[in-house]
């Protein structure tokens, strides 16, 4: 039998918004060639939903057309909305089973909301490869350093100098993979202020099997620790938000609310 897939878009923001993502629940007996092949088919990020081991109250697994990836914040976030639909959540906090550790979730009426550890962020010593790839020039550039951060995976801040800059850029999508093995990086993330705690971003993976992403958790999770190290926010609860995809038509928002040990993400989904 065919799985059924449930077609959600994660962190909308206005018409045609969010990241799409696949998700199919009771996935406990899809091949790893069969779940790679869904997200294959669909282009996107896909979430599978396990039989949850003991402990927890889901196990989750998630895969790019090119490979497994071990956590997904969209994805995360688009399987438990699906599953609260379905009726199969009835609590309000949840244990998560991830390939990359353990998440905890949280449900309110309004939101869906996923916890990332404490950050980690380090300086880029060599910005040349990461400039020229973008086709931009110091000057391009804001008065803060790019860096590599990480919640999950690790994800290259880049600050450009405003919106209008970030909007422009038109990356060398066949040197990605490159400069980002160069660096320890999965993917590059520009970023420019956009207003009181806003933030637009973009994101570039490495090599996911397409060339950007509409909204990316794990790169929002990691940019407000960077924006943490670097005096652009303060670590209270007032919400961060990010804006990403507005460059490809898909306009998208990732909430961000910082934690004693480390930070709560969310969004709204369709």
């Amino acid at each position: 039998m065919s799985p059924t897939i449930h077609l959600t878009h994660v962190f909308t923001a206005g018409p045609n918004g969010g990241n799409p993502a696949p998700i199919v629940t009771e996935a406990d007996d899809l091949s790893d060639a069969e779940m790679r092949q869904v997200a294959h088919d669909h282009g996107h990020e896909a979430g599978f939903v396990l039989t949850a081991p003991t402990g927890f109250d889901h196990a989750l697994r998630f895969w790019v057309p090119n490979h497994e990836m071990p956590m997904c914040g969209h994805a995360t976030v688009g399987a438990l909305w699906v599953l609260n639909r379905l009726g199969h959540i009835t609590k309000d906090h949840l244990r998560l089973a991830t390939p990359g550790g353990v998440v905890h979730a949280r449900l309110t009426d309004d939101a869906i909301e996923i916890s990332q550890p404490e950050g980690v962020v380090e300086p880029v010593p060599d910005i040349d490869d990461v400039l020229d790839v973008l086709s931009i020039t110091a000057a391009d550039l804001a008065p803060f350093p790019i860096q590599n951060a990480r919640t999950a995976r690790i994800k290259t801040l880049i600050p450009v100098a405003d919106v209008a800059t970030l909007d422009a850029l038109s990356p060398d999508f066949g040197r990605m993979q490159e400069v980002c093995d160069r660096i320890g990086s999965t993917g590059l993330y520009p970023y420019a202020p956009s207003g009181d705690r806003r933030f637009d971003a973009r994101q570039f993976p490495r090599s996911s099997g397409y060339p950007e992403d509409a909204a990316t958790g794990i790169a929002a999770a990691a940019l407000a620790f960077g924006l943490l190290e670097n005096g652009l926010a303060d670590r209270t609860d007032r919400p961060l938000r990010i804006r990403q995809g507005r460059a490809m038509g898909r306009p998208s928002e990732i909430t961000l609310r910082f934690a004693p040990d480390g930070l709560w993400l969310g969004g709204q989904v369709r």
